[in-house]
């Protein structure tokens, strides 16, 4: 049993447990899992490079706090 919801007249989500309320099909509240075939890492992966926000564009300063030895 998952929460489902339908749209109604005004566009704002009603929440049910049913999956076919008066003739129309309701679609699930929760989120998609993670898949493993992910179609849009390519795109994600680009998009990163191209704002310098992967991890390997980052500098080494200010990620960790160092500790100095005297």
């Amino acid at each position: 049993m998952h929460l489902m919801y339908t749209l109604d007249a005004h566009g704002k989500r009603q929440y049910t447990l049913k999956k076919i309320t008066e003739g129309e099909v309701t679609k699930s509240a929760h989120p998609a899992r993670f898949s493993p075939d992910d179609k849009y890492s390519r795109h994600r992966v680009t998009l990163k490079k191209r704002y310098g926000l992967l991890i390997t564009q980052q500098s080494t300063t200010g990620l960790l706090p160092t500790k100095r030895m005297v």
